[in-house]
C-alpha cells in the first residue's frame, strides 16, 4: 500500500490543477470568473489585461484570456472558472435573421457605420440651422492607407442664437466591440432635433448651449466588430504583427495626460489595452484632443493638485459598454482629483436616472491616458465614462427598453449642467412646468406652476439634499444672460421648508409680443445653490381689435 501512496498523491494533485476543457467550438478565447482574495492582485494586472466586470463583493472579476492568460493568471493566484455562457456568446456571434436587411448582423436596432453617417447626414440637411455635421479628422486606415473612415462630429445648437454658449461633448464606440454606444448617442441627437420646437425643454437646450457628438470614434475598429469580433483597438497594422487579429492601439488609453504612468496600460503591442509607441500617438486620438482644445479653454493648472474654477463650464462624456457604471477621474491614482466632490454629485444625479453605480475610476482598476482623465487633467472639464447595460453585444430588448430610457434622460440634464457643472447639481431640479391662462380672456395673467426638487438622487449615495429657499422665473432668456430680469416665485403652500416645494406665479403678459414665449424655471437650496433650469412655453394673443362701423 505504501508503495501505491506517492502514485496516488501525484495523481490526485494532476486531477485537482487540471484546466477545465475549453468549450466545444472553442476559437480560441475563454471568458473566466477570476476569483481574488485582494484587490491589489486586480490592480497589479491592469497593466496587461482589461477586467470587463469586478466583483468586489463578491471577490472576483470577469475577462476574456487566451491559453497564454489563463495561465498567466493563474500563476497569479487567481481561482479560476469558465463563464460557459459568455464564452459561448463570444464565440458564436449572432447571425442575420432572414428578414434583417439593415443594421449589425443579428442586431436590427443598431446601425453600421456608413448607417449612422448616413443618419447624422440627414439629419444635418433636415434641421440646417439646427445642426452641422463636420470633419475632424481621420482614422488610421484613412490617414495611412486611404481606405478608412472620416471622423465627424454632429454639432448641434440654434445657429441663429448668437450668444457665448455652453458646451456637452460626448463621443462613443471608441472601442469597436460596444455596439450600444454609437446607437444611444445617434438616438439622443434624433430626439433633441425632432422635439424642437415642440418640447419646451428640447427647444431651450438648443437654443442656449453647444452639443457635440462623436458618434463613432473609432470606425476602423468598430467595422472590424460588426462582424461580430470582440475588436477593441483601432486596426495600426504597424502593432503587434505576428498576430493580426491583435494589432493596433487602445485609443483610450493613447492621450497624453497621465501616458504609461501607473500600471493602467499596456506597453506590449499584442495586448488589448496596449497605449501605443508614444504619448497620442494615434490619429484618431490628435483629432479628439485637437477638437476638444479648440472648443473648451484650459482652465486647470499643471499641478496635480490644481482644482479648476468652480464657474468652469463645459461637460465631456465618453459612452463605453459594459458594466453599467459612472466614473470620473483619476484613473490611474487613488487620491481624489482636485474637483471630486462636484464631479462626484453630477456623476451622482447620471446615476438617479439610470440605477447605475457612480464612483472615481480608480476604484475599479487603473486606468491612464484614457479620455476623461485628458478632459479634466489638460483642460479642466467635468469628465465622466459611462458604461452601458451588461454585455458588449447588447441585445436590442434591453437597449430599447432599459438603456435608452435612463440614458437619454441623463444625458439631457448633463446638457443642462455644461453652464456650470462643478456647481447646478447641487441644487435642486425645476420639473412639471404647467402654464396655464388665469381667464379665457386675451390678455389675462398666466398662472405658471412648477415643482422645486432636491431630493434626486440615487438612495444611500449620501448626497446632502436641503430645503428649498427660493424659485424665480425669466422670460425669453436664461438667467445668465445679461439684462434678463429674474421675477421671485412663491410656494403654493405659504412657506418654504420642505426638500419638495410646488410653487407658482402670476405673469403679466400685457407687455409682451404677440406669439410664443419661453418661461425658465430654476429653483435654489437653503445653502444658496442654483438648480439646473426647465423650460415651459407660454402664449400671448394680439389684442382684439373690433370693426368699426360708420354710420
Amino acid at each position: 500500500m505504501k508503495r501505491w501512496l506517492p502514485l496516488f498523491l501525484a495523481l490526485l494533485t494532476a486531477l485537482l490543477t487540471i484546466r477545465p476543457a475549453p468549450p466545444p467550438d472553442h476559437t480560441g478565447l475563454w471568458v473566466v470568473r477570476a476569483y481574488y482574495n485582494d484587490e491589489q492582485m486586480v490592480r497589479e494586472i491592469a497593466s496587461w489585461i482589461e477586467p470587463w466586470e469586478v466583483h468586489a463583493d463578491q471577490g472576483y472579476i470577469v475577462v476574456g484570456v487566451d491559453e497564454a492568460q489563463y495561465a498567466r493568471l493563474e500563476a497569479l493566484g487567481f481561482r479560476l472558472e469558465i463563464d460557459k455562457e459568455l464564452t459561448d456568446k463570444v464565440n458564436h456571434p449572432v447571425q442575420f435573421s432572414p428578414l434583417q436587411t439593415d443594421g449589425i448582423p443579428g442586431y436590427s436596432c443598431y446601425r453600421t457605420v456608413e448607417e449612422t453617417y448616413a443618419a447624422a447626414n440627414s439629419l444635418a440637411d433636415a434641421y440646417p440651422n439646427l445642426a452641422t455635421w463636420n470633419d475632424i479628422g481621420d482614422s488610421w486606415e484613412k490617414a495611412a492607407l486611404g481606405s478608412g473612415h472620416d471622423l465627424y462630429v454632429l454639432r448641434l445648437t440654434n445657429s441663429a442664437i448668437a450668444t457665448e454658449k455652453p458646451k456637452l461633448f460626448a463621443m462613443s464606440a471608441v472601442h469597436g466591440r460596444e455596439y450600444a454606444t454609437a446607437e444611444l448617442l445617434t438616438r439622443f441627437a434624433e430626439s433633441l432635433l425632432w422635439g424642437y420646437g415642440s418640447d419646451p425643454d428640447t427647444t431651450w437646450l438648443l437654443d442656449y448651449h453647444e452639443i457635440h457628438l462623436l458618434l463613432i470614434a473609432n470606425p476602423d475598429g468598430r467595422k472590424k466588430a460588426e462582424a461580430g469580433r470582440l475588436w477593441r483597438k483601432n486596426t495600426n497594422q504597424n502593432y503587434c504583427s505576428a498576430y493580426p487579429s491583435e494589432r493596433g492601439a487602445d485609443l483610450n488609453r493613447n492621450y497624453p495626460f497621465a501616458w504609461g504612468c501607473c500600471g493602467g496600460s499596456s506597453g506590449y503591442s499584442c495586448d488589448y489595452n496596449y497605449r501605443g509607441p508614444s504619448p497620442a500617438s494615434e490619429p484618431e486620438v490628435q483629432a479628439i484632443q485637437a477638437y476638444l482644445r479648440a472648443n473648451f479653454p484650459d482652465r486647470r493648472g499643471t499641478d496635480l493638485n490644481d482644482a479648476a474654477p468652480i464657474d468652469t463650464s463645459g461637460v465631456f462624456v465618453d459612452v463605453h459598454s459594459y458594466g453599467e457604471l459612472v466614473l470620473w477621474p483619476w484613473g490611474f491614482t487613488a487620491s481624489p482629483a482636485p474637483n471630486q466632490r462636484p464631479m462626484q454629485t453630477l456623476g451622482r444625479k447620471y446615476a438617479y436616472f439610470t440605477g447605475y453605480t457612480a464612483q472615481q475610476s480608480y476604484l475599479m482598476y487603473p486606468t491612464e491616458g484614457d479620455s476623461d482623465g485628458f478632459a479634466y487633467g489638460e483642460l479642466g472639464i467635468s469628465g465622466y465614462t459611462i458604461e452601458l447595460g451588461d454585455w458588449f453585444f447588447q441585445d436590442c430588448a434591453t437597449f430599447e427598453q432599459s438603456i435608452l430610457p435612463g440614458n437619454l434622460p441623463a444625458l439631457k440634464y448633463m446638457a443642462k449642467a455644461a453652464s456650470a457643472p462643478y456647481l447646478l447639481p447641487a441644487g435642486p431640479e425645476a420639473l412639471s412646468l404647467i402654464s396655464m391662462p388665469v381667464s379665457g380672456e386675451s390678455g389675462a395673467p398666466v398662472r405658471l406652476r412648477a415643482v422645486i426638487n432636491d431630493r434626486r438622487f440615487p438612495a444611500g449615495s449620501g448626497e446632502p439634499m436641503q430645503e428649498i429657499a427660493a424659485a424665480e422665473y425669466t422670460i425669453d432668456a436664461p438667467p445668465w444672460i445679461d439684462g434678463t430680469s429674474r421675477v421671485a416665485m412663491q410656494p403654493v403652500d405659504g412657506i418654504f421648508d420642505q426638500r419638495v416645494e410646488t410653487v407658482q406665479a402670476f405673469i403679466d403678459i400685457t407687455g409682451l409680443s404677440p406669439g410664443r414665449h419661453t418661461v425658465f424655471v430654476r429653483g435654489q437650496d437653503v445653502r444658496g445653490n442654483w438648480g439646473v433650469i426647465s423650460a415651459q412655453f407660454i402664449y400671448t394673443q394680439p389684442p382684439i381689435v373690433l370693426p368699426v362701423v360708420f354710420r
